[in-house]
């Protein structure tokens, strides 16, 4: 599938991944939808790559439902691309200082990072099973965003790799049932990227996490990000597998 004129809707398009995301396959000639909780971050994104700002909670099946609406409206077309970056990156131990639970932080990284993936994948699909078919007989491609952490989870991130463990798993099933409709599934699982988290660490942090990372010994660029996108997207071969796209890193226990 070629980018040029084919609508994206891309989540989490207001920072991080899914601004590079938007902005790469903005600069390919794609018409790009940006829906992202932060409506303002998603704004300043739109305005510069001549897009379309949507605020919705990706967890929000009405909200979400309505800015796929909005985006076929505005554009004359429904997405045939959707790439859902939006996520939460909430660490806590299981059980805590002095026995505190954290139930409440699983509760809304499963509901942030999983339900939404779900969410925005089940309303991309619906959609992009109503247009033409092109080549191949190919009607969309869905890319969600799992993390390295659905295998090489740290301490305080069992929440956070059992959000991503959960969008790896659900790829292939999800790939074989949308087969039949000429739409692929893919996720890419990053490992260290410069994202708004990792920017908020004190600088001796972020030195040591990066010591850990082989080759480069850098962080990831969002840009790289959206080169596997851009790949996936454009290659009709990539279908229902999980990419890990993450300089040979495998993060320590902590």
């Amino acid at each position: 599938m070629q980018l040029d004129g084919t609508v994206v809707l891309v989540t989490g398009g207001g920072s991080g991944l899914g601004a590079g995301t938007a902005r790469h396959f903005a600069s390919q000639g794609a018409k790009v939808a940006i829906l992202d909780f932060n409506v303002d971050g998603a704004k300043a994104v739109a305005e510069v790559i001549g897009g379309i700002a949507l605020q919705a909670d990706v967890s929000d099946e009405a909200a979400v439902g309505a800015a796929f609406d909005a985006a076929t409206a505005h554009f004359g077309a429904a997405p045939r691309i959707a790439v859902n970056c939006a996520g939460v990156g909430m660490a806590a131990r299981i059980v805590g200082r002095e026995g505190k639970l954290s139930f409440d932080v699983f509760e809304k990284t499963l509901r942030v990072n999983l339900f939404g993936t779900y969410n925005v994948m089940s309303h991309a699909a619906k959609r992009m099973m109503e247009l033409d078919p092109l080549a191949d007989n190919e009607r969309g491609v869905i890319i969600n965003t799992a993390s390295v952490a659905f295998e090489d989870g740290q301490l305080g991130q069992a929440a956070y790799a059992a959000s991503k463990g959960a969008i790896a798993s659900m790829c292939l099933p999800a790939a074989r049932e949308l087969a039949r409709s000429g739409i692929r599934v893919m996720a890419i699982a990053p490992g260290l990227f410069h994202t708004p988290m990792m920017e908020g660490l004190p600088e001796e942090v972020a030195a040591q996490i990066t010591a850990n990372i082989p080759f480069p010994a850098r962080l990831g660029d969002a840009h790289e990000y959206a080169l596997l996108a851009e790949q996936i997207a454009t290659n009709p071969f990539l279908n229902g597998t999980t990419i890990r796209l993450d300089g040979a890193v495998r993060l320590p226990p902590r």
